[in-house]
């Protein structure tokens, strides 16, 4: 039977469309990891421009991490509702223009409010380009290319080192954040080529035909969502569980992430241009960790290779903190590089295989955001630490969190509980 999507026909060029979701997939991604980097990049120049406090510094972190919350909650229910393809469009055009925008203030409290605006798009583009790429691949092969597909996250940092150190010295922070308003030429063309899912064209044309019967509550698909979300025993359960594993997950992450650059400048005393060489060489190994990860994970289970992860995240941010020295340091970022994206890699597949179709945007989004929520307090943590102590200090903070992001699976989440594509 053939499906169609914005008048194109899509079943018989099948592989044709499968490359191009993965392709805009990759991109979005790509483009939405190197807007979160230009920020670590520019924290730095925007301290010394607006006389910002580490306190502060670290609450611009935090604020886009809040952003990106209420952003992806809003964009899972937007996927359910409107679309996939038209939902990562949108996204697209908000955190684009968001960015660009930043480039034009002269305080912290201008630069916060689009910071704040650019990261809804941000939270919800993540979700829903997974949401789109897991309904298009097969139960056998979609850790693997999905775990390929969080690649791109880290291709965008490796752009956005590279884009840092040609711009930040000769040009200012200014026309960096200034560059971000080209994706927006990429969604127009995306909305073009790329069509919505036939399982999300399938339940749509459910939730028509059920309110043309009169069943109501289908008519209504965000409030059905959180009816069958948390009317329901075991989604819920799941609901909970995924919300406490992304929390932990992104605390870690994010504020690793967002400090690690201000970290090696520093405190570990780099100059500007050997930190971004370090920093791609890490970036470069995480892409390796995810692509890695992802095959792992179609091999031996989602859970194994995910708890893995997270695991040897928190073992190995201590080894930096005590044991770097100049001889050493490269092998020890390049080594957690890899690791700290293994988790990266199979989230999204162990994610969206928990939830059934009708309510995946919806719990999906919902549960990752509900745990970025938490985890914005991070930048904003390590920023209190560092000054009181040391930006080291607050690593072994995200470290304790990156333990408990590996034991919750490990204890509690069971793999491959629904198949995206039914």
């Amino acid at each position: 039977m053939e499906l169609t999507a914005n008048g194109q026909t899509i079943a018989p060029a099948k592989e044709r469309i499968w490359i191009a979701v993965f392709i805009f997939a990759f991109l979005g991604l790509m483009v939405d990891g190197a807007d979160l980097m230009f920020l670590s990049y520019s924290l730095s120049s925007l301290k010394k421009e607006f006389g910002l406090t580490n306190v502060e510094a670290g609450m611009l972190g935090s604020i886009t991490l809040a952003g990106m919350a209420i952003g992806g909650i809003f964009g899972g229910w937007a996927a359910d509702r409107f679309g996939r393809v038209r939902t990562v469009v949108w996204t697209i055009i908000v955190f684009s223009v968001g960015t660009a925008a930043l480039g034009t203030t002269n305080s912290f409290e201008e630069f916060a409010i689009f910071r704040f605006i650019a990261a809804l798009g941000l939270g919800a583009e993540y979700v829903v380009c997974n949401t789109l790429m897991a309904e298009y691949v097969p139960t056998k092969h979609r850790t693997t290319v999905l775990g390929t597909l969080q690649a791109g996250w880290s291709v965008g940092y490796v752009v956005a080192t590279l884009l840092a150190g040609w711009i930040l010295p000769t040009y200012g922070w200014r026309w960096l954040f200034y560059i971000a308003i080209v994706p927006v030429v990429m969604a127009l063309i995306m909305q073009r080529i790329v069509p919505e899912p036939p399982a999300w064209l399938a339940a749509r044309d459910k939730r028509a035909a059920d309110k043309a019967a009169g069943i109501s509550a289908a008519s209504e698909p965000k409030e059905s969502a959180l009816k069958l979300i948390f009317g329901n025993p075991s989604h819920r359960r799941m609901f909970i569980l995924w919300s406490l594993t992304a929390g932990f997950l992104q605390f870690g992450y994010y504020g690793v992430n967002n400090w690690m650059p201000t970290y090696l400048e520093k405190e570990l005393g780099m100059n500007f241009k050997s930190m971004t060489a370090y920093m791609v060489g890490t970036y470069v190994a995480m892409i390796l960790g995810k692509i890695v990860a992802g095959w792992m994970a179609d091999k031996f289970g989602r859970r194994v290779v995910y708890s893995f992860g997270g695991f040897g995240a928190a073992v190995f941010l201590p080894v930096i903190v005590f044991f770097n020295s100049p001889e050493n340091i490269v092998y020890l970022m390049i080594a957690f590089g890899f690791i700290y994206g293994i988790p990266y890699g199979v989230n999204a597949t162990y994610m969206t295989e928990s939830f059934e179709t009708k309510i995946r945007g919806s719990a999906v989004g919902g549960a990752y955001n509900v745990g970025r929520i938490g985890a914005a307090f991070a930048p904003a943590v390590i920023g209190y630490l560092a000054t009181e102590g040391s930006i080291g200090l607050g690593f072994l903070v995200m470290g304790g969190a990156y333990f408990l992001c590996g034991l919750v699976p490990a204890l509690f989440i069971k793999e491959k509980l629904y198949d995206p594509q039914k």
